[in-house]
Formats: structure tokens, sequence, C-alpha cells
């Protein structure tokens, strides 16, 4: 006896509809989420290939206006958002007084800021993402258990041991742990892959912030001691 997909449908409970239809849309909008955020990364590194030897050079010309210019054109930068921080709080300083170690510090801590928001723009939408990854087998197991209860109660009805009598509920115990697992994996496979990303680009904020802070200690001729 062979079942196509839509008498499948039709035989399955509405419980068992259900399970489907959450999977389903735990799917939508997991895909939705792993296309988002690829673009998005895909941008941030592709601008910040641009920008790094763009604003190196200008920061070589200690020319901070155009740095700063630099860094809001490329708006998807990760690099340029967190730097563009720390120039502002450079220049909002330099044009009123001499560059002291605290007011160094305070471009630090503007980087600072700057890289935790970007650490939180990158995370959006994960956190769903791995719950849809954690989650989704077991709503296909439900829907397997409903399948199942279903197929007994067949038998039970038809009071046939046969074949025939179970099949319905067992392809629709078997569709719901296949659809679970469809949702899980590619949901789990990303989220790791988009954990790996932010990690690369956090140790890149990281590393830019810090070598834009010897830039400003070198410009103002101040020494990085602790205190300062």
């Amino acid at each position: 006896m062979e079942l196509g997909f839509m008498e499948l449908w039709s035989q399955m409970g509405m419980l068992a509809k259900f399970v489907v239809m959450v999977l389903l849309v735990q799917s939508v909008w997991s895909i939705g989420v792993m296309i988002e955020r690829f673009l998005m990364y895909r941008a941030a590194r592709k601008q910040s290939e641009a920008f790094v030897p763009e604003v190196t050079d200008a920061l070589k010309s200690n020319n901070i206006q155009g740095a700063i210019d630099l860094a809001e054109e490329k708006n998807k930068s990760h690099l340029a958002k967190v730097l563009v921080a720390g120039l502002k709080e450079f220049q909002a300083h330099e044009k009123t007084d001499r560059i002291s170690g605290e007011k160094v510090e305070a471009s630090r801590r503007a980087l600072q800021r700057a890289t935790a928001v970007g650490i939180e723009e990158f995370k959006r939408g994960l956190g769903g993402l791995a719950t849809i990854g954690s989650t989704a087998p077991f709503v296909g197991l439900f829907g397997t258990t409903i399948g199942i209860i279903n197929a007994f109660s067949g038998m039970s009805a038809a009071e046939d041991t046969g074949l025939a009598a179970v099949a319905g509920g067992i392809s629709e115990a078997l569709v719901a742990t296949a659809f679970g697992l469809f949702v899980a994996i590619p949901a789990v496979w990303m989220y790791n892959y988009f954990t790996g990303k932010i990690e690369s680009f956090v140790v890149e904020m990281d590393n830019s912030s810090s070598e834009l802070i010897d830039f400003f200690l070198a410009r103002r001729g101040a020494k990085p001691h602790g205190d300062q």
C-alpha cells in the first residue's frame, strides 16, 4: 500500500498536523535567519577587507577626519563600526585640550562599548537558531509518538493486525521524525558555522581596537603605562 503526501496528510489527525505545521514554521524561520546572517557576515567581511588598507593610509597621514569618513562610508564593516567610535572620541578630545592618558582611556572605553554592541548585533537571531536545532528533534519525536498511537488505534478499530491497519500511523510517525531531523540538522550546522564566524570577527575587532590605541599613544607621545 503506497501513500502519497496528500493521502498521508489527509489521514493525519489534527494533533499530528499541528506538529508538522510547527516544524514547517521553524524551518522557514531558521532558513530566513540563515540567509540574513550569511549576507550580513559576507558584507561585513567584504567591506572590512576594503576598509583596512584605506583607513591605515589615512591614519599614517594623521588624517583622523578622513579615517572617520571612511568608517562611516563602510557602515556594514564590523571593523569600521568599532574604530569610528574610538576615532570620534579621540577627535572630540583633540579639539578641546591636550590628550592625556585619561583621554586615551576614554577612547579605549568607546572602542570596548562599540565592540560589545557589534558582538550583540552579530549574535542576533542565533539564539532562536540554536533553540530550533535543539528542540526540533523533540517536536518530531512528539509527532512520532502521536503517529504510533494512531497506528495502534487504527489496529484496534479495524480489529486487524495486518500491515494495512497500521501503515497510515507508522508513515505518519516516520514523516514527523524525518521532518524534525530535516529542520534540526541544518540549524545546528549553521549555528556552529556562524558562531565560528563571530569568534573570528571578535578577534579582529579586538586587534583593531588595540592597534588604534597604540596609534593614539604614539600620536600623543604617551607611554602605555597601566594608569593611562
